[in-house]
């Protein structure tokens, strides 16, 4: 517990050296306590989740190089008729990427087309680019490759990439998700409502080829077929994924001309590979240690045996704590505890843990330092000349965060309850 909470305080200070201090905390752990290396790497990391993530990175990182994102992305606001329509249009367009994609290179992706967007019309590229980040962090939780939170989730539930669709005969997380966004959408609408003139053609890119889109259609299809043969989500995805990043890496180094093989590795996210390693072993060793069952047990005593206020307490602290620090941890230990407190409850436990989910993500969307999105996209303002001040990102994030949060929260209990 003692290095956990050390570790979980330096990633809110050392948010740029959140893997070293992963890998190091995870060290510390097995030379201090009674966890062995055998243990620590066979049973507390979730090799599934990793060889999906890391899998999914490669494939993502060659759909983009392929320029077919942003190819689809400038047809689209090509089809609407005004300023606010293109950027609302770029917006569910970043969402939708959002879904196959990690947030941060979706916000690389989208960025120049709404900078160029910006220039043309000679307005501020600020609450653009907000929105376009925000977007990406609330879709990203809709499927199970969207996010590192929903393979988390996928892991611990044993879900399949369906049933973030249709779960037990309900909807699932994608509706609420889904539900969440809608409601962002029309808060958007309201912050640009000034921006109605006409809108003229931009100029279309060049898609540089096809076949990472057939791999990524081919990787999508294959993950909805994955319960078939892994029910309980120990390997096929897993498995599955890093094949067809494989098959992508070869295609790649053998007829793609589009830079070294040494800079696409240096182009994936290593960092947040590196901080899940060591997070997984940190936590697994937590839950043996038996904290988890008394963090339930405290939760337990605040709550006492009501639902609402259970339900209310878990999507609110996951908000409000993923608004600030990093969300994975914070869900690594939450995830156990609100299913003990379901059973200790006798309600279903998809219940809390889809109430968690939601929280935690959309939360990342109430300050600028709530996501790596965020960040990014200040960064990238930074650079333009824009300053972007707390105050004036919360007038935007906070509204979009309580909305979608309430709304996918309010869904989850109408059907789970």
């Amino acid at each position: 517990m003692i290095i956990f909470l050390l570790c979980y305080a330096l990633f809110v200070f050392l948010p740029t050296k959140r893997s070293w201090v992963s890998c190091i905390g995870a060290s510390l752990v097995i030379l201090l306590s009674k966890t062995e290396l055998k243990e620590a790497f066979f049973s507390h990391i979730n090799w599934n989740v990793m060889g999906l993530f890391v899998g999914t990175l490669v494939l993502a990182e060659l759909f983009m190089m392929s320029r077919m994102p942003a190819v689809m992305a400038e047809w689209l606001v090509d089809k609407t008729g005004t300023v606010r329509g293109a950027m609302i249009t770029v917006c569910v367009f970043a969402g939708f990427i959002s879904m196959f994609v990690e947030n941060v290179a979706v916000v690389l992706l989208v960025s120049p087309v709404a900078l160029s967007l910006a220039d043309k019309f000679k307005i501020s590229p600020l609450k653009l680019l907000l929105l376009v980040a925000m977007s990406s962090n609330i879709q990203g939780t809709a499927t199970m490759i969207g996010d590192p939170p929903s393979m988390i989730l996928a892991g611990y539930m044993k879900m399949g990439f369906n049933d973030f669709f249709f779960y037990k005969d309900h909807f699932s997380i994608f509706f609420a998700v889904e539900i969440g966004a809608l409601s962002s959408l029309a808060i958007m609408f309201f912050v640009l409502r000034k921006l109605k003139h006409k809108i003229e053609l931009l100029q279309v890119e060049k898609i540089k080829s096809l076949v990472p889109s057939f791999i990524l259609i081919v990787f999508v299809i294959g993950l909805s077929v994955s319960s078939v043969f892994d029910p309980d989500f120990k390997w096929f995805a897993g498995v599955f994924t890093m094949i067809m990043a494989i098959i992508a890496f070869i295609w790649y180094r053998a007829f793609a001309k589009w830079g070294s093989v040494r800079n696409l590795l240096r182009t994936l996210d290593w960092d947040t590979t590196f901080f899940l390693i060591g997070i997984f072993i940190i936590v697994g060793a937590l839950s043996n240690s038996g904290w988890l069952d008394k963090i339930a047990k405290g939760v337990l005593a605040i709550t006492g045996t009501n639902i609402i206020f259970a339900y209310v307490f878990f999507v609110f602290i996951a908000m409000v704590i993923s608004g600030f620090v990093d969300n994975v941890p914070f869900l690594l230990v939450m995830l156990p505890v609100v299913s003990k407190v379901a059973a200790t409850m006798a309600v279903p436990a998809e219940l809390f843990v889809f109430g968690l989910l939601c929280g935690t993500c959309m939360g990342g969307n109430l300050t600028p330092i709530g996501a790596s999105a965020n960040v990014v996209t200040m960064g990238m303002l930074r650079k333009r000349g824009y300053v972007v001040s707390f105050k004036e990102y919360m007038l935007i994030g906070v509204p979009i965060t309580l909305a979608s949060t309430i709304c996918s929260a309010a869904f989850i209990w109408c059907i789970w309850k």
